[in-house]
């Protein structure tokens, strides 16, 4: 399985995207927000689904949401999602910080989170 590493999210001066608990379905987590785009039958959505749960579990105020690609395409396409796994991570404040394209490694979404602190 290829793995993706998790990148700075193309933000602009004007403080980049931002998305709130009705767009994504949940309440965002107090210190991030994992969210993550899959398809039915995306064998690594799978995999990225368990290390974002052990990731949500393991740090406070860490929440995880899946969401359906299929099932949200105005929210794909608004975010330019291009594959799934596609994983998000957002500030408190519902900012998008940081972006994963593939199976992202464990390590590096547990730093990625650090680089918010």
């Amino acid at each position: 399985m290829r793995t993706a590493d998790v990148h700075t999210a193309g933000i602009d001066e004007h403080g980049g995207e931002i998305l709130d608990a009705q767009s994504i379905g949940v309440d965002l987590g107090s210190r991030a927000t994992l969210v993550q785009f899959s398809s039915a039958f995306c064998q690594p959505c799978r995999a990225t689904r368990q290390i974002l749960e052990q990731v949500s579990g393991l740090v406070d105020g860490v929440v995880h949401v899946d969401i359906d690609a299929e099932a949200n395409l105005g929210l794909v396409r608004a975010l330019d999602i291009r594959r799934t796994p596609t994983v998000l991570i957002l500030d408190s404040a519902g900012h998008i910080r940081k972006r994963a394209s593939g199976l992202p490694r464990k390590a590096d979404v547990l730093a990625a989170l650090g680089e918010l602190d």
